[in-house]
């Protein structure tokens, strides 16, 4: 089999509804960026122009190429047309024929056009229909009972990205175009279309089977040789389509060990010897299970990798960009690499976007991202007519093989929230039965028959059956949890330690994204976060609101918008803090933290960790600290309340002190305190000897501060906990017995130290002789990668951070750029 790729042609584009003159195109690509390259449109992401750009998905779209067929191609039986994907509505022409027509983002085509072709220069032409006009024009009859994202309207009518209608993060950019790979192949005889991989793991090897499938003649005739290596030296060979390894290296989820890949190929070769097609896949050995056995509080809802229960840490991964197909490995990278270095082992990918390409799905093999992967539906009930019914059917079977290999695949889900936001309308006899057809047939099916050692889980939040509920109550039993009384209820955060969950997929609190991301696409008298540019870059009805309330009720009236924003990534972080460390105390009844949201598709206020450009907000800087592999926490059950004329009273007195831990093998550690007042001044100390044991949380010992907190009052203290092993710091936080506005913090400028380790690298040294909360430091102008930030620096105590600058930078340089601030900077 031999390939052309298309994406190297000369491609133009032209606005077919205005009949405007033909002009350049990138494919793969889409109208906005080859609108934008061509200088026809303003930057989509600038100011409010997402408003002024709507035009675009009213109109149809035009691509053409001309490619000369390469002479070997004329002298095969077949030429196929291969489509991976065209966005979305198409007709595809070549040499003035209609060849194929598409209605589903999601389905990859091919066309045989071996008898279209002709010596020379081909035409090939795709015509992009208004993913609006066909809106409006099918499914009529089926109008969802709740809109929740897409402001016009009916969008689950066509098969096609959600998000891109608008989300209550993302801006509204109906894209059209050929958004993945276009090429031609060519072959004889009979082509390997698919190669399914099963492993049975034994005691001490693991036995491949492969089962390929044909195209053209099928098997007749054809003998299929492959082998199996590792680090390119091969350890086995496939005969009968069958390998053993022995002494298999296992592939383990980040934290838990190795992820070894093995490289399996398969050469399918005619009787006369001669190679008609070759497969190749990286594979890692592991087994997973989704464990639903009964225990004493009801049903376990938890992941076994290997045989080894793991606790998911992780967030939720939305499309990296507005225009998915500017990304390439290293953008994909960036943000993946961020979730590992925050100890994550898991992503689920959120079902309002796209299946990801094999560049993410490829680095989360290799960084032992687990996929909790969402078939492409979210919040808004779809159709589920025969016709529909038959393209989710084809767009599932080639996304499940496509990806059944993965050693990342984790779990097949069927939706977002469907079933928990629809759960009245659901009652209505008519939509039951389509819901069901689809999520608790169909795709359950597609799953059973393409891949059978993935679990299912039908949409998520989910406990199991429509009789199980949809309350708290019964995520606390069984099933996984979408948990949003905190932000949508704007229920206190202490709520998060209210409920016992057994696995939360989603939970969030929103925050502003930085002044150097919001530079980037606000003029400078428009930066305002109540500004027209600003507020259409907060995609959430009252964001900012729900925003300032938080802030308030644990921080000072800040006296500069920078301050804000930092405020609102310290509250964000600490709100994520309280529900991590819960979750992750409860284990194992609770064996999973997926918060909401690890990325952004453009700058946007939201819940995410990482802002577009890929700056860390101070929650992922905290995400380092409550996911680590061994965690202290404190759990304060008290808490601070108001009532008439104001009076503060509070029922703060017991801190209760715990150990979490995911290491793959048992430590010894010791877990230590220190009682201070804000001066400094230690009031009480002491440490104890542990035994931090794999998949274990525990409690080992309740300080009661009702003498200090008499004697010195609580808002004069903080508690500083820690946790050793091996002369290393595991883990280590600041506890209050009050909210952080009305704590007396010290004031008292940090004095910062460049020590040079290398021209592009130094340490920072931070030293204070108050304690500072959360101290943060930029570096604008300065390119750089540091390894730690939104950190407590505690008295004559220094914290030394490594930097690493893009660019030779001198010591004036970085002393000139510094900027620093910690939490009492914030207020007057």
């Amino acid at each position: 089999m031999v390939t052309f790729s298309l994406s190297g042609c000369c491609w133009e584009f032209r606005d077919a509804t205005r009949q405007s003159p033909w002009r350049p195109a990138r494919v793969p690509g889409c109208v906005h960026t080859d609108l934008l390259e061509n200088r026809l449109i303003s930057d989509p992401f600038y100011a409010a122009h997402e408003r002024d750009l709507q035009w675009i998905e009213r109109h149809e779209w035009e691509y053409r190429t001309k490619f000369h067929v390469p002479p070997d191609f004329m002298e095969l039986a077949m030429v196929e047309l291969c489509a991976d994907g065209l966005d979305t509505v198409a007709w595809v022409s070549v040499n003035g024929q209609v060849i194929g027509r598409t209605e589903n983002m999601f389905i990859s085509y091919r066309w045989e056009l071996r008898s279209l072709l002709r010596p020379g220069a081909n035409d090939l032409r795709i015509r992009f229909r208004s993913a609006l006009g066909y809106i409006r024009s099918h499914r009529k009859g089926f109008r969802p009972p709740k809109e929740f994202n897409d402001p016009v309207g009916n969008c689950v009518r066509i098969r096609k990205q959600q998000s891109q209608f608008g989300w209550d993060w993302a801006p509204r950019f109906v894209t059209a175009g050929i958004w993945r790979d276009l090429r031609l192949e060519g072959w004889s005889g009979s082509r390997m279309t698919h190669v399914r991989v099963n492993q049975k793991h034994g005691r001490d090897a693991v036995s491949l089977e492969f089962i390929p499938e044909f195209a053209g003649r099928g098997d007749t005739g054809v003998t299929v040789e492959g082998s199996i290596s590792l680090k390119g030296q091969q350890i086995a060979a496939v005969n009968d389509l069958r390998a053993t390894v022995r002494r298999p290296r296992l592939w383990w989820p980040a934290g838990q060990g190795d992820q070894s890949l093995y490289t399996a190929e398969l050469v399918a070769r005619d009787v006369e010897g001669r190679e008609l097609s070759r497969w190749q896949r990286r594979i890692g050995l592991r087994t997973i299970e989704l464990d639903r056995s009964q225990d004493e509080r009801g049903e376990r809802f938890g992941f076994v990798v290997n045989g080894r229960p793991i606790f998911l840490k992780g967030a939720n991964w939305v499309p990296a960009h507005s225009f998915v197909t500017v990304l390439d490995r290293e953008k994909t990278a960036r943000d993946l690499r961020a979730a590992v270095a925050a100890h994550m082992n898991c992503v689920r990918v959120w079902g309002g976007g796209v299946y990801e390409s094999e560049d993410f799905y490829d680095l989360c093999d290799e960084l032992g991202l687990l996929v909790w992967q969402d078939f492409m539906f979210a919040c808004t009930l779809s159709p589920a007519d025969a016709a529909f019914c038959v393209s989710v059917k084809e767009e599932a079977k080639q996304q499940v093989r496509r990806l059944q290999h993965r050693a990342c695949l984790a779990l097949w889900c069927g939706n977002n929230e469907l079933a928990q936001v629809n759960w009245e309308a659901l009652r209505r006899p008519s939509l039951r039965r389509g819901y069901e057809r689809m999520f608790h047939r169909l795709l359950p099916d597609v799953v059973r028959r393409e891949d059978n050692v993935t679990p299912y889980w039908p949409t998520s939040q989910w406990r199991g059956s429509w009789r199980a509920g949809n309350d708290h109550a019964a995520g606390e039993v069984r099933g996984d949890t979408h948990y949003w009384d905190v932000w949508h209820a704007r229920k206190p955060v202490k709520e998060y330690e209210k409920w016992r969950f057994r696995f939360v997929s989603e939970f969030g609190m929103q925050s502003y994204s930085s002044g150097e991301s919001n530079a980037r696409v606000c003029p400078p008298q428009d930066r305002n976060v109540f500004g027209p540019a600003m507020e259409n870059h907060q995609k959430n009805i009252g964001g900012n609101q729900v925003i300032l309330d938080y802030v308030s009720r644990r921080y000072r009236f800040p006296k500069s918008q920078a301050d804000l924003i930092y405020l609102s990534q310290l509250n964000q972080a600490h709100c994520m803090q309280v529900g991590v460390e819960h979750y992750r105390r409860l284990m194992p009844h609770c064996m999973g933290a997926i918060y909401w949201q690890l990325n952004d598709c453009w700058p946007v206020a939201s819940w995410s960790s990482i802002e577009h450009g890929g700056r860390w907000k101070a929650l992922h800087w905290a995400a380092r600290r409550f996911f680590a592999p061994a965690l202290v926490s404190a759990h304060v059950p008290g808490d601070e309340l108001t009532g008439i004329g104001n009076y503060r009273r509070s029922t703060v007195r017991r801190i209760h002190l715990w150990t979490s831990c995911d290491l793959p093998a048992a430590q010894r550690a010791q877990l230590g305190w220190t009682l201070c007042r804000m001066d400094g001044r230690e009031i009480r100390a002491g440490q104890i000897n542990v035994q931090l044991r794999a998949g274990q949380s525990r409690r080992w010992l309740t300080l009661d501060l009702a003498a200090e907190l008499k004697l010195h009052g609580r808002d004069e203290l903080y508690l500083r906990i820690y946790l050793d092993a091996a002369g290393q710091r595991l883990s280590e936080e600041t506890v209050f017995m009050a909210p952080p506005r009305f704590l007396s913090l010290p004031r008292a400028a940090c004095r910062v130290k460049v020590e040079r380790v290398t021209p592009t690298v130094v340490r920072l040294r931070f030293a204070s002789p108050v304690y500072q909360h959360r101290l943060m430091f930029e570096l604008p102008g300065l390119p750089h990668k540091m390894f730690a930030n939104y950190f407590d620096v505690y008295p004559n105590e220094p914290r030394v951070i490594r930097v690493e600058f893009d660019r030779p930078s001198t010591n004036k340089q970085i002393k000139t750029a510094l900027q620093v601030r910690s939490l009492v900077d914030t207020y007057d």
